[in-house]
């Protein structure tokens, strides 16, 4: 086995941020005597690939330099594998946009994290596991589909460009198109579907999505469980007026919300839906989701 750490950087992370700080951070932990091989990607979807390649090498301890993206190719690069092979160790430099899975262990970013590779202190984490017609893909924060995905995928593919307007214009157009719909599913082999018309049902192996929204205040990453956020039919004016609850978490108690976890959840759709999977946008036919409790091991 590989003892140093296989470092992947996305350098368009952050909106270019994260290419210019690298260098000085990747420095530092070389400094603090931390050896590393570090790349580049090129491209979206780059990491994955060398993830894998890194991984048959013989590569087990890994650090992403980026934002939640980086993390969550890098997991889809060593898994499923790493189930059977070795398990790995995924430590971070958190230099994009949302870095949101650090921010259930620690509010200090990058600091904390940086000191937890010198330290070589790693806790197990769990990861989800979503297998849908086309194949499986893993996520350490967060599943959503609705209104959430609905944002994501308008903003991906149209508006990324402006930034936080583009975002916010992401949000205005999908407010004016509002739509609340059914996503048929059932929890841990339970005999009822829940067929419920809902805003958004979210996912959740942690607490935050986008940096700083809660969208999941009860999610714990190392309990073994998914935490299932529903918000009901609510109107284009309760939404205005509630989402702001979205950044604290208190959106949970709304009279329209519900919450509860599981180990297991599988779908009942009859078409692909846009997915938004740790702050990227999917098109995929939904069959289930499981919990893979303690699966990897995170520095922080």
């Amino acid at each position: 086995m590989n003892e140093r750490y296989f470092t992947i950087v996305n350098p368009a992370a952050g909106g270019g941020r994260c290419g210019k700080l690298a260098p000085a951070a990747i420095a530092r932990l070389r400094e603090g005597g931390i050896e590393l091989d570090v790349i580049a990607t090129r491209s979206a979807g780059h990491a994955v690939s060398l993830a894998r390649e890194a991984y048959a090498q013989g590569y087990r301890r890994f650090i992403a330099v980026g934002g939640d993206g980086t993390a969550h190719e890098i997991a889809n690069g060593v898994f499923p594998q790493a189930l059977e092979k070795g398990r790995i160790a995924l430590g971070f430099l958190p230099l994009g946009t949302g870095n949101s899975f650090l921010r259930d262990f620690t509010d200090k970013g990058a600091e904390a994290a940086a000191e937890a590779l010198f330290a070589g202190r790693a806790r197990p984490a769990d990861l989800i596991r979503l297998t849908h017609a086309s194949g499986v893909t893993y996520s350490l924060n967060l599943l959503s589909i609705g209104f959430t995905a609905d944002v994501g995928a308008l903003v991906n593919r149209r508006l990324k460009p402006l930034g936080e307007l583009g975002y916010l214009l992401g949000v205005l157009t999908c407010l004016v198109r509002l739509r609340r719909r059914a996503f048929p599913l059932r929890f841990d082999g339970e005999p009822d579907w829940d067929r419920g018309r809902y805003l958004f049902l979210s996912f959740s192996n942690s607490k935050f999505t986008g940096g700083k929204m809660m969208i999941a205040p009860l999610a714990d990453p190392t309990d073994g469980l998914i935490e299932v956020v529903r918000w009901g039919p609510i109107g284009r004016a309760g939404l205005v007026r509630n989402l702001p609850r979205l950044y604290d978490g208190t959106h949970i108690t709304h009279p329209l919300a519900s919450r509860r976890a599981a180990r297991h959840i599988e779908f009942d759709l009859d078409a692909p839906v846009d997915i938004m999977i740790d702050g990227e946008v999917l098109t995929l036919h939904c069959r289930s989701l499981d919990i893979l409790p303690a699966a990897l091991d995170v520095y922080i």
